[in-house]
């Protein structure tokens, strides 16, 4: 089976003096995109489903003052955009996931976000592995190696993932991850 898979997301500004693009706070709203293109297939018994997939990702991000107390004025705000190209391999059973990703910047790969500050893009790599503890809950755990944002974020993370599919096609979960650059 061919898919097609395209999102939009609306990315608000930062609140309170938190930042999650580390020492620059994000102010006000864009829109980023993700789209993906792919085929996946069965096995001869039906037992395990493989797919690979490819795609685009923007995120445009107008920037604002610091979280850590330095002042920039207004005129050293700036609107960068960031662009990715995604990469995915993924197998699937009753029982068992795999998933294998590589998320590539192209474009503008570095920017000035304002007087002081200057942000870049991830290189990331990934595989995830998840488990069916009953056919509605699913654990996983991965590791991915990302370097980039001019050097400070080079290194290895963990995440876990609870999900509980509530019906078919509504999921709610719960993720969780740890590197040392965003901690």
């Amino acid at each position: 089976m061919f898919f097609a898979d395209v999102l939009l997301n609306a990315n608000f500004a930062d609140y309170g003096n938190d930042s999650s693009i580390i020492n620059t706070k994000v102010a006000g709203t864009t829109i980023s995109t993700s789209s993906r293109l792919g085929y996946r297939w069965l096995n001869s018994d039906r037992s395990w489903m493989y797919g690979l997939n490819a795609g685009y990702d923007s995120r445009p991000m107008n920037t604002g003052g610091t979280d850590t107390g330095i002042n920039v004025s207004g005129t050293d705000k700036s609107s960068v955009f960031f662009q990715q190209l995604a990469f995915n391999a993924e197998a699937v059973s009753d029982s068992w996931n795999f998933n294998a990703y590589a998320l590539v910047p192209v474009g503008e790969k570095e920017a000035q976000l304002n007087s002081v500050y200057q942000g870049g893009s991830l290189n990331t790599y990934g595989l995830d592995v998840g488990y069916f503890i009953t056919p509605v809950v699913n654990a996983s755990v991965g590791y991915y190696y990302q370097n980039g944002d001019l050097g400070t974020a080079d290194g290895s993370g963990v995440l876990g993932r609870l999900a509980y599919e509530i019906s078919s096609g509504l999921t709610a979960g719960v993720n969780i991850s740890y590197d040392e650059a965003f901690e």
